[in-house]
């Protein structure tokens, strides 16, 4: 072998060693993030969410009251974020999100999920169709996580204190949409709008996010064997359609 070959060689082990100790520190680093989310954070905000839920039901001034409510609602969005957040640095270092299926009463789920939400956000009208029944296999965790990402979106970039619709349909397959008006999404977002951080414009400052939403929607659909789509227009609004297998 000559002196060329071999430098040509030794060039490429070395960056090859170099590029397995880089992808080895990231995963160390995701490592330690998951750890953090899932202690220092989920848990205050759990304690902070439970405490909130106690001294609620006291009897107290409509003011204070108002206070509360506000500290409970904050708390359920600095959850919902961080789980986005926990979802998102496991899929970086290869894992799936993981489901636990089980039967599930999808109007049931999609109801209860709308009650929560309309707490969260009483200047919007949450509207509800189902059409079909049945139940269908799914993580009901994540089917309220997907339902609440999309609902937070759609209030998000749609019109102010307008509605959003959420129909749950049992057809030939299972299907949850979820529309609303507003601008439409641009054009050029409409093919990457599933990418982690990629976001809109809006003037909703409380709901910014670091644009993990729809990422962790897209994930959750996949883990269930499913399919989401987007369509976005000024005269239609803009829908998110989620699919999925119906049981065999």
């Amino acid at each position: 072998m000559n002196l060329k070959a071999q430098y040509a060689m030794d060039v490429a082990r070395d960056a090859l060693w170099s590029n397995n100790a880089a992808a080895e520190e990231r995963a160390l680093f995701a490592e330690q993030l998951i750890g953090i989310v899932s202690h220092d954070l989920r848990n205050p905000l759990a304690a902070i969410k439970m405490a909130s839920q106690l001294l609620g039901c006291r009897d107290l001034p409509p003011k204070q009251a108002q206070i509360l409510g506000h500290i409970t609602h904050a708390a359920e969005r600095a959850q919902r974020l961080v789980a986005d957040l926990l979802d998102f640095t496991l899929r970086q270092v290869g894992r799936s999100i993981a489901v636990s299926l089980k039967p599930v009463d999808l109007h049931a789920l999609v109801g209860e999920c709308l009650d929560e939400l309309s707490l969260v956000f009483p200047e919007h009208t949450l509207t509800h169709l189902c059409v079909g029944q049945g139940h269908f296999i799914a993580d009901s965790d994540r089917i309220h996580q997907l339902i609440g990402n999309l609902v937070t979106n759609a209030i998000a970039y749609g019109t102010a204190e307008g509605e959003v619709t959420v129909s749950s349909c049992f057809e030939d397959q299972v299907t949850i949409v979820v529309h609303n008006l507003g601008t439409p999404i641009p054009s050029e977002l409409l093919d990457n709008v599933f990418e982690p951080m990629i976001r809109g414009s809006h003037d909703n400052a409380k709901l910014r996010s670091v644009g993990l939403g729809l990422f962790i929607v897209r994930e959750i659909v996949r883990a269930h064997h499913g399919d989401i789509r987007v369509t976005s227009s000024i005269e239609g609004g803009t829908t998110f359609t989620a699919t999925f297998p119906l049981p065999r």
